[in-house]
């Protein structure tokens, strides 16, 4: 039997649930036992190569090599990482947004910044939002939404044509009710927002790739609150970030890291409001998370 391509959309027990590339029919794959002895175990997004049989099951036979992957939410071969974002229920967290584009940069995956539920905002928020969006537009895709009026709802639907994507973000921001609101047939479960711990309930439980539209996936994961940076090396996270690049090349050190150095040209952007304070400030959290792992 020939083998075909096919995209993994969830990994359960040992079972995987596949996407053929060419014709769009599921089927639940079993894993040989090479990948048990090899220690070899697929991910969600994973390119395999499979055989089908008539009863919609198929046994997966070579993994294709990933060109990307993240460790939170566990993926691979994304296309684009679509960040969802609240300014008040709940409030963002700046450190969190810098940690993940941080990740995605290192992995060249396009970041689409999600500000979701304005129709929630008050006028204070509201201006906090339109400071951050300035900013974050300069370097990644910003898009407001609301689920409730629709706002943005066509256009979050026109990014995910043809591409694989990950929606993620803090537990409460509205994913799951983004994802009903662009294709309700998926009828994902929607939490209620905890008012008194003011963030929310963890409504998803695995990661899995949703079809959207004709040909996109997008992956529904968990909420996270928590990126581990173990893996990086504090000497290039000032590459990671295009704002600090914009400037770094005037510094009057060639390898400057911006935090002490005389001429600094990255510290004088600030100074001068050219960089965003709360930047710079997650710049040296990051350093020094680092540093102390």
């Amino acid at each position: 039997m020939d083998r075909r391509q096919a995209i993994v959309v969830r990994f359960h027990s040992n079972m995987l649930d596949v996407i053929d590339t060419l014709t769009r029919k599921r089927y639940t794959c079993t894993l040989r036992g090479k990948f048990k002895q090899q220690g070899i175990r697929p991910i969600v997004g994973d390119i395999v190569e499979y055989i089908g049989f008539d009863d919609m099951k198929g046994r997966i036979e070579n993994i294709l090599p990933r060109k990307n992957e993240l460790n939170r939410p566990k993926i691979a071969n994304i296309d684009q990482v679509i960040l969802v974002l609240t300014i008040s229920h709940p409030p963002i967290s700046l450190i969190t947004l810098d940690k993940f584009l941080i990740m995605a940069e290192l992995q060249e995956i396009e970041s689409v910044l999600v500000f979701n539920k304005v129709d929630l905002l008050d006028s204070s928020a509201k201006i906090d939002q339109d400071k951050l969006m300035a900013y974050y537009s300069k370097y990644h895709t910003c898009i407001q939404t609301s689920a409730k009026t629709s706002q943005g709802i066509d256009i979050l639907k026109r990014l995910f044509n043809g591409k694989i994507s990950t929606m993620a973000g803090m537990s409460g921001v509205g994913k799951s009710s983004l994802l009903n609101a662009i294709e309700p047939g998926l009828k994902l479960r929607e939490g209620d927002l905890s008012q008194q711990l003011v963030r929310g309930k963890h409504t998803t439980t695995y990661t899995e790739l949703l079809g959207i539209g004709e040909t996109g996936l997008i992956a529904d994961t968990p909420g996270f609150a928590f990126l581990d940076l173990k893996d990086f090396d504090s000497e290039n996270i000032r590459f990671l970030m295009p704002d600090l690049i914009d400037y770094s090349s005037m510094c009057s050190f060639e390898n400057c890291m911006h935090v002490s150095e005389p001429g600094c040209a990255v510290k004088e952007a600030v100074e001068e409001g050219k960089i965003l304070m709360s930047r710079y400030e997650n710049y040296l959290k990051i350093l020094d998370e680092i540093d102390n792992q």
